[in-house]
Parts: C-alpha cells; structure tokens; sequence
C-alpha cells in the first residue's frame, strides 16, 4: 500500500476519495475479490442455463444474495481491517483529518464489493440478455445487495474497531450474520406460535425493521410480487402499507442501517489510540 499525502484542511469528499483510491486498488488485487465476483458470474450462468433467465432466476439468486452478501462482507471486511492496521497508522502519520481518512477507508472497502457483485451478476445476463420485465427486479435485486454491503461494511469496522483480537473479531462477525441470518426468523416463528391468540402484527413490524437482511428480502419480494413466499413479516408489510408506502419505509429503514454502524464506526475510529 502507499502512503496519501493530502493537506490537513483537504476533509472534501475529494480527499475521501483520494484516501481510498489506493486503498480500491489494493482490494481489486485481491483474490478473495476475483472468488466473489467468479462465484457470482458462475452462479448466475448456471442458473440462466437452468430456468431460461426467466423470474426463477431472480428468485434464486435474490435468495443467494439475502445470504452470502451479508456474510462475504462482514468476513472479508474484518479482515482486511486488522490486515491494514499498518496502513491505516502510516496514514494516521500524514496531515489528515480522522474523519477523511475514515471515509476513504470505508468508500474503498465498499465500493470494490460492489463493483464485483454487480459485474459478476450482469456479466451472464449481458452475454444472455434478460427480457424487459425483469429488468426492474434485476436493478432492484443489484440496489438491495448493495444496500447490504454498506451495512455490513459498516458493521465490520465497528466490530474491528471495539476488539484487539482478531479471532474475537471474527466470531463476533459471524454471530450478528448468524442471528440476523438465521436465529432471528427462528425467534419470529416462536414469537409467533406462542402468542398467537394476540395481535401481534404491529410488533412484528417493527421487529422486521431490526434486520436489514429481512429489509431487503421484504423489498424484493414485494418487487417481484411473490405473495406465497413472503413469510410472515411481508404479509404485514403488505397488509399495513401499500407498495409505494411499504418501499419508502423499507428505504428510511435501510438508511438508518447504514448510517448507524457508519456513525458508530466513526466515533470509536476518533476515540481510538493506534
């Protein structure tokens, strides 16, 4: 990696982005990089060959994404960050502003994730083609994925920023994707077993709005109209919003996803004795 040497005054966006030049670079040369955006171009051919690039594709890809994206980028994310505590106190060492610096760290941790879930997905669909109906759940499926790799971006410089330990680190990664993964439809099911003699529709709404993961399964089922596997918590977002209404709550919802790890991140990145 090489240094940046920018002035102390230079906090613009423009400076972020000149931190985080090298830093996407140093991603792009990355293999674990080029497995993912590999394993998202053989997935999607493959599921192309199998059902024609029809709305099954989407469906299952949309179910792949729900689960690898999240678990790629809080792995590959705290990782790279205690791989880069060098880097990252060599920069401190330059006259920059903490909050510069920790914009172009986290612009160029994301915007490489992006860029090859995003071609890895359409490479097979621009060799293929893909019918005009499906082009909105396509860009929806593409928007959703990337509004989890920004939380989960997010989530991983919290995680390698609150424990010295990278192994603790790791474990701790794994467990928030295994309960936003897993656990947490399994405590919804229980949750609704037991009380259901009650009215529990509103808490339930809310408990969705807990989980970016059930967020963006939410918006894209909703999107590609599928009313029998939309589960529990989609049937009562359909139930209490219409579609524009129940897609501006999904997006508030993101947003706040995104900017709350974001702003944690950035507290404990300030406070912090490198």
């Amino acid at each position: 990696m090489t240094a940046v040497a920018l002035q102390a005054s230079d906090w613009r966006p423009a400076g972020a982005w000149r931190v985080a030049k090298p830093q996407v670079r140093n991603v792009v040369r990355s293999k674990w990089l080029a497995y993912y955006f590999g394993f998202f171009a053989l997935v999607t051919e493959g599921l192309i060959r199998f059902t024609g690039g029809d709305a099954r594709t989407l469906l299952s890809l949309a179910n792949l994404v729900l689960f690898v994206v999240p678990l790629v980028t809080v792995v590959y994310g705290t990782i790279y960050l205690y791989n880069s505590r060098e880097f990252i106190e060599l920069l401190l060492a330059q006259p920059l502003k903490r909050r510069t610096l920790f914009g172009g760290l986290y612009v160029g941790l994301a915007v490489p994730l992006i860029a090859a879930l995003v071609a890895g997905i359409m490479l097979p669909f621009i060799v293929h083609g893909l019918p005009p109906e499906q082009r909105m759940p396509l860009t929806s499926m593409l928007v959703g994925a990337a509004a989890l790799i920004a939380v989960f971006t997010g989530i991983a410089f919290c995680i390698a920023l609150r424990f010295e330990d990278r192994l603790t680190g790791l474990g701790a990664g794994m467990a928030i994707w295994l309960l936003m993964a897993f656990v947490y439809d399994g405590l919804l099911l229980m949750a609704v077993a037991l009380l259901s003699d009650h009215s529990i529709e509103r808490s339930l709404l809310a408990a969705s709005l807990a989980n970016p993961i059930d967020l963006v399964r939410i918006a894209l089922l909703l999107q590609f109209d599928v009313s029998a596997l939309m589960g529990y918590t989609g049937a009562v977002f359909r139930h209490f919003f219409s579609y524009a209404g129940g897609e501006a709550v999904i997006a508030i919802a993101l947003s706040a996803w995104v900017a709350v790890p974001l702003g944690w991140g950035f507290v404990a990145f300030n406070r912090k004795d490198f």
